[in-house]
C-alpha cells in the first residue's frame, strides 16, 4: 500500500515516531528503534555527548533515520529558540520538536510561549513540529506561525493514560488539514495508537510506553503495528455504529418458510 507520510517535505514510510528518552541503556533504546521501522525519533538536546564519542547517544541511532531535536527543558519560547539554535551549530539539523514547559507538575505545555518559537525559528528556516495542548485556535496559530506538524497531547505526558483529549483532538483532525496532526504524548498501549489513527490521525510519537516495558524493543514493533493497522482501518472507512443488533446472516425465509 502506497500511503507516504510527508512532513517538512520529508517523506516517511512509517507513521510510527519515537521518543528515545527513559531507555535502561542506550542499546536497548537501538533495538526498539529498528524493531519498530521508526525513520523519525526525538533526542533532547541535553541527552547528546556533543564530542560525539562512541557512546554518543546518536551512535546508537540507526543510519538513515531522521532526528529531531526537542526542546526539553525549555520554559519559555527564547529558551527553545536557544536550544535550537545549539542543535543548529552542533550540526544536528534542522528539524525541532517545540517542548515548552514551565508547569513542574503536570508537564502541560505552554501554548503561547510554544507560538512564539514556532514562528521564529520556522522564519530562519527550521522544520518545526510544536508540541501542544490540542485547543483548535491554537492550532491554528501554529500553522500561520510556519509549523511542519501540530502534535498535540493524548493526554499527560509520560502518564500512559491513553486518548483523554480525544475529543479535541477529533477537532483538530477535522479542521486543521493544511499540515499532518501527530498525537504525542500519554499514549500508553499500542491500542491507544492504533484508535489515534482509527480516528484520523497522521502519525503518533511514543516513548514512555515503549521504554518502559519489560522488553521495549518487542513493545516498539507492537506500537508500530498498531500504527498501521490504525491507519489501514482509517482508509477502509468504518462502518458506523448502530444502536440496535443488526443480524450478519438473514433471519427470515429459511426453517420457517411454507
Amino acid at each position: 500500500m502506497d500511503d507516504k507520510l510527508i512532513v517538512g517535505g520529508r517523506e516517511f514510510g512509517s507513521r510510527f515516531f519515537l521518543g528515545t528518552g527513559k531507555f535502561g541503556d542506550k542499546e536497548a533504546m537501538r533495538k526498539a528503534i529498528a524493531s519498530s521501522g521508526s525513520e523519525l525519533v526525538t533526542v533532547a538536546l541535553r541527552r547528546i555527548d556533543l564530542d560525539e564519542t562512541d557512546e554518543s547517544i546518536l551512535s546508537f541511532i540507526p543510519g538513515g533515520t531522521t532526528i529531531m531535536v526537542n526542546t526539553s527543558g525549555a520554559r519559555n519560547a527564547a529558551e527553545a529558540v536557544r536550544i535550537a539554535h545549539i542543535a543548529r551549530e552542533a550540526g544536528y539539523g534542522d528539524w525541532i520538536k517545540i517542548e515548552v514547559i514551565s508547569d513542574s507538575r503536570y508537564l502541560l505545555p505552554d501554548n503561547q510561549e510554544t507560538i512564539k518559537a514556532t514562528k521564529t525559528l520556522s522564519g530562519e528556516g527550521f522544520v518545526v513540529l510544536p508540541y501542544m495542548h490540542p485547543d483548535l485556535y491554537v492550532a491554528k496559530a501554529l500553522v500561520d506561525a510556519g509549523a511542519a506538524a501540530v502534535m498535540p497531547l493524548g493526554s499527560l505526558i509520560g502518564s500512559n493514560q491513553g486518548l483523554k483529549m480525544r475529543t479535541l483532538i477529533e477537532v483538530l483532525i477535522e479542521e486543521i488539514i493544511e499540515v499532518p496532526i501527530v498525537v504525542d504524548a500519554g499514549i500508553g498501549r499500542p491500542s491507544h495508537a492504533a484508535e489515534a489513527m482509527e480516528m484520523g490521525a497522521d502519525a503518533v510519537l511514543a516513548n514512555t510506553a515503549v521504554a518502559d516495558a519489560e522488553d521495549p524493543p518487542l513493545m516498539a514493533a507492537a506500537f508500530a503495528r498498531g500504527v498501521e493497522a490504525g491507519r489501514m482501518a482509517y482508509l477502509a472507512k468504518m462502518g458506523k455504529e448502530r444502536r440496535e443488533a443488526a443480524a450478519s446472516s438473514p433471519l427470515t425465509g429459511f426453517l420457517y418458510d411454507e
